[in-house]
């Protein structure tokens, strides 16, 4: 049985900063077919689209103190946009046996991403040494695969496990993972905002990582930049993710937790909830029932699956 995605982002500039550096996207890839001309009457159908094949999720955080985070930030998603549409068969076509060649096409993606910040800052004195995270997750379910550079996180939420997919590529990271700081040093660590890695920045050098795993109906998928993960620790993240609320009542809670908590920095969320899909019959009966309540009104909610 298939699962409903119930999802929802949400950005805020937080309670410090005047602009918000963060941007986000959610969208859903269709194959589409663009009529031309033809004999049949099909009148304003020009454009035909077939079901979804799969949603893309991205997050992205401009780098705060550098020229044009914001800039960086929206460039790097609007080139992931065109890249994706360039690349749509490798997203139509996933296939197991490929998968590794899926994921190599994910990181050349990036790769576009940051080729199109350097020639924004080679063009721009301005926006020279601008730079951004980026965390990019395509759902085709039950896969997910996400690629990611920075300290954007993905977290999945397997009731009662909250588990953090993606890896901070900061400095203090890195000394954790060399056994040089303890993890629970990490937020007071002046090392702890140091990116190693991201787009842009003034480097050429790049290195996504690419991160795969199998969804189940219950999970709850979390995106987010770090104006959440370093105002909010793990235990509280999950507390919110725990309750029964949909994603766009869970974006609003995390949000309201960061600025509660301060809100020193953007925060954005992304939230996207796995669900039961109903019986088809059952579907039927419950969608009639409200018609009749409703009556004459004839309007139905849709959700979209995955």
């Amino acid at each position: 049985m298939r699962g409903k995605m119930d999802c929802y982002g949400l950005t805020d500039a937080g309670k410090v900063r005047a602009a918000n550096e963060d941007q986000f996207l959610i969208a859903s890839l269709h194959r589409s077919l663009l009529i031309h001309q033809t004999s049949l009457s099909d009148d304003d159908h020009t454009r035909l689209f077939g079901s979804t094949e799969g949603t893309l999720l991205v997050v992205a955080d401009g780098m705060g103190g550098h020229a044009a985070g914001k800039q960086a930030s929206a460039i790097a998603v609007q080139a992931l946009e065109h890249y994706v549409l360039n690349a749509m068969p490798w997203f139509f076509r996933l296939e197991q046996s490929r998968e590794s060649d899926f994921q190599e096409e994910m990181k050349a993606a990036l790769e576009a991403c940051q080729r199109s910040i350097e020639n924004a800052a080679a063009t721009t004195p301005q926006r020279r040494g601008m730079g951004t995270t980026l965390t990019m997750a395509y759902v085709l379910w039950p896969r997910l695969y996400v690629v990611h550079v920075g300290d954007s996180r993905c977290y999945l939420f397997r009731p009662p496990t909250l588990e953090q997919i993606t890896t901070d590529h900061t400095v203090a990271q890195q000394l954790v993972d060399r056994g040089a700081l303890p993890p629970s040093e990490v937020s007071r660590s002046r090392w702890s905002h140091l990116l190693w890695n991201c787009l842009g920045g003034g480097t050429s050098g790049l290195w996504p990582e690419v991160y795969k795993a199998t969804l189940s109906v219950g999970d709850t998928l979390l995106f987010c930049t770090d104006g959440l993960t370093k105002c909010v620790p793990d235990q509280a993240i999950a507390g919110l993710l725990k309750q029964d609320r949909s994603a766009e009542e869970t974006c609003k809670t995390l949000v309201e937790a960061a600025n509660a908590a301060g809100g020193p920095d953007n925060v954005t969320v992304m939230v996207a909830r796995f669900r039961d899909a109903e019986p088809a019959g059952k579907q039927v009966r419950r969608e009639a029932a409200k018609a009749t309540a409703a009556a004459p009104s004839r309007e139905k909610a849709v959700v979209a699956s995955v």
